[in-house]
């Protein structure tokens, strides 16, 4: 009688770890940054770490970085359909799907660095994050993202050291625009393919931050790294509304919660990684050029003009610059 227990304890035991082996859910997110321990592509590793322990392994993430799933737009198109169940992406490729993301893309919209941070986690960033779900999304945190810079073949000084350069932007009608004021010619193109172009000389120059100057080796190919400053738009990661909906209230929360957890480690991680990659980029010969920001700030009232057309993005706009 002993061993018929023990045989049919052992028997419910492992029927119930056989069950909660089934019920564990890999969540696969995707990321276009190289490096392993990129602040971002760690941001969600500890988030992963999060979620395990709280749901007793029930749910992982498995982060695909390196661009293993594809461009930013195209796993953007694989989380609205669900086939895909998160990805981190730059704020700006969401701008022509959610027109409130339009807002934190805006030239020269924050004051620091500090601004930008209290300002996404207040609720005009929750608003922004929220006005994605009717395209399929949910936006479950903003990233840092540091301010944007142009770098290039020459040192860029004002805003008139700009005309006619050739200068990568990101797939998005913004960034185009903000380019153009410049008097550049905006180049879309996909990040993969910046590194060719700036060494093959296809393009005269990108713009983008300091860890991503030094993580896609773009200093290789142009040494002058000019401090503009033109934008701290953010990163966002964004969930699949199709497969969000279909989880349990408890679950919902669980995920929500380790997302906004994980944002003050990507902000840490950022903040080492910046002062880490400005060392690399100058021992590799970038030389860090100063610039007159106010020659660039005159110029962008049209790029305002023609994004922020209706009374809730001039009021999110307002919201944000008057956050102290």
């Amino acid at each position: 009688m002993q061993r018929r227990r023990l045989a049919l304890s052992l028997f419910a035991a492992a029927t119930i770890a056989a069950s909660s082996a089934a019920a564990a859910r890999e969540l696969r997110s995707a990321d276009v940054h190289n490096a392993d321990d990129y602040p971002t592509v760690a941001a969600v590793k500890y988030m992963s770490e999060l979620l395990s322990q709280r749901s007793k392994g029930a749910y992982t993430i498995k982060v695909f970085n390196k661009g293993a799933l594809g461009s930013e737009k195209e796993t953007i198109d694989q989380v609205k359909i669900g086939a895909l169940e998160l990805t981190r992406v730059n704020i700006s490729p969401m701008n022509a799907i959610c027109p409130k993301t339009q807002v934190p893309t805006m030239p020269f919209l924050f004051r620091s660095v500090e601004h930008m941070r209290k300002a996404l986690d207040g609720p005009a960033g929750e608003e922004i994050l929220n006005s994605c779900a009717d395209q399929g999304f949910v936006g479950l945190a903003f990233y840092d993202s540091g301010a944007r810079s142009i770098y290039g073949r020459k040192p860029v000084k004002t805003v008139a050291d700009t005309k006619g350069m050739k200068i990568r932007v990101q797939q998005s009608d913004l960034w185009v625009s903000l380019v153009s004021a410049m008097g550049a010619n905006p180049t879309p193109m996909p990040i993969a393919e910046v590194y060719t172009g700036l060494k093959t000389g296809l393009i005269d120059a990108a713009e983008n931050n300091i860890p991503s100057y030094d993580g896609f080796k773009h200093y290789e190919a142009v040494k002058y790294y000019s401090r503009t400053e033109h934008s701290m738009a953010p990163e966002m990661l964004l969930m699949s509304k199709l497969v969000f909906d279909k989880l349990s209230k408890a679950d919902q929360e669980m995920i929500r919660a380790a997302a906004k957890e994980s944002v003050a480690f990507q902000r840490k991680k950022w903040d080492e990684q910046e002062a880490k990659s400005l060392a690399v980029v100058k021992a590799g010969g970038a030389e860090i050029v100063e610039v007159d920001k106010t020659s660039f700030q005159a110029v962008m009232a049209p790029v305002y003009d023609k994004f922020i057309t209706t009374p809730d993005l001039k009021r999110l706009v307002k919201t944000i610059q008057d956050t102290r």
